[in-house]
């Protein structure tokens, strides 16, 4: 098959996944069409009875929800973990985005996000994406419309996670955002487009922003991470845009979406942080367990002495969840542990709640020469 032939294209890109289980499957879940929707007004959110929650506690406070909410007359699914301090105080927020061919259970199953939440006083959302919207339950990215303000499927994860935050009673100061693969480069578009709506994100084996708008352009940037990154403007109203800290997992084994993504995300985080030449602690473990995976992680500072990206190689990881559970799909226990580092990461970060709102997403897109990192 001729991948670039259009019309084989077009006949053959519906049964291919890019959480395929070899290099060759590897396209449908990021480049099915998504439906076009335009923000609206904060959904009506429905929940079932609580369930026995995804924890090592047994605490029967905590809760295990699942929920229905609509957003421009589509009704769209979602899961949400609720720890037992929940009754007593405002706890912070993490949108958990999965990735293709998984949905709420299995990730929550796979990352164990739930037990970090209970541990560290959490509310987890899982949104579900649906197989309406994409028959292989990936959330669709690469599509202009994913990647403008105010529209397509980062507009309603906005208005589900504004609906949760109101709902529960979460502190606004204290909204994340993590994503796994196609999951991850849902989340990119979501703090790039969204900054002042969440205080740190964690991309793990994702894609940066704006790399593509279109099926080719997007499998080349999966295959190779030589996508040309495309930012929105940086300056409104002659103030710059706020830049969300980030957190990166990628493994260098990664033969779905290449480890150069991950480089990627670092450079574009610290272009919107604007450091030219970041300090960098860097710190490995070699492992010679060969049932564990060794690492490399950089850390980045602003030069205030606050570090802003985080990076982590996994050495021999694939595409998988690195430290995940085998109850989910596509995890590697062999590496660190990515969850509890990525609560751990976002317990740095809060909004300024002195931050004007409306003042930091710009429409206009432009390209740019991306900062080399320090290695």
């Amino acid at each position: 098959m001729n991948l670039f032939d259009p019309l084989t294209w077009a006949a053959e890109s519906a049964r291919w996944s890019l959480f395929a289980r070899t290099p060759l499957d590897l396209v449908a879940q990021f480049f099915i069409e998504p439906d076009s929707a335009a923000a609206g007004v904060v959904p009506a959110v429905r929940m079932d009875a609580s369930e026995s929650p995804s924890a090592t506690r047994s605490d029967t406070h905590a809760q295990w929800l699942r929920g229905t909410f609509t957003h421009e007359d589509e009704e769209h699914a979602f899961r949400l973990y609720v720890p037992a301090a929940h009754r007593v105080r405002a706890l912070p927020l993490v949108v958990m985005l999965h990735g293709a061919q998984q949905d709420a259970d299995d990730f929550a199953s796979g990352t164990g996000m739930n037990i970090v939440a209970e541990e560290r006083e959490y509310i987890v959302l899982y949104p579900e994406q649906s197989e309406g919207a994409n028959p292989f339950r990936c959330w669709n990215w690469f599509k202009p419309i994913d990647w403008a303000c105010d529209s397509g499927e980062p507009a309603m994860l906005l208005a589900l996670t504004r609906a949760i935050v109101a709902k529960f009673n979460a502190d606004e100061t204290r909204v994340y955002v993590a994503g796994l693969s196609a999951g991850g480069a849902m989340a990119v578009n979501l703090v790039v487009r969204y900054p002042d709506r969440f205080a740190a994100a964690a991309i793990h084996s994702g894609i940066a922003f704006g790399v593509a708008d279109e099926p080719l352009s997007a499998l080349c940037a999966m295959r190779d991470g030589m996508g040309r990154v495309s930012l929105p403007e940086t300056v409104a109203h002659g103030l710059r845009t706020r830049a969300v800290p980030l957190i990166v997992f990628h493994g260098d084994a990664d033969d779905t979406v290449h480890p150069r993504n991950s480089e990627q995300i670092v450079k574009m985080g610290l272009h919107l942080h604007d450091c030219q030449d970041p300090p960098t602690q860097v710190s490995t473990q070699d492992n010679e367990d060969a049932h564990r995976h060794s690492y490399t992680r950089h850390v980045f500072d602003n030069g205030d002495d606050e570090p802003v990206v985080e990076q982590w190689s996994v050495h021999g990881l694939g595409h998988a969840w690195s430290g995940g559970r085998p109850q989910g799909s596509h995890t590697d226990a062999r590496g660190p542990d990515a969850s509890a580092e990525i609560i751990r990461f976002f317990g740095r970060f809060a909004l300024d709640t002195g931050c004007e709102r409306g003042k930091c997403a710009a429409p206009e897109t432009r390209d740019h020469a991306e900062a080399q990192p320090n290695e």
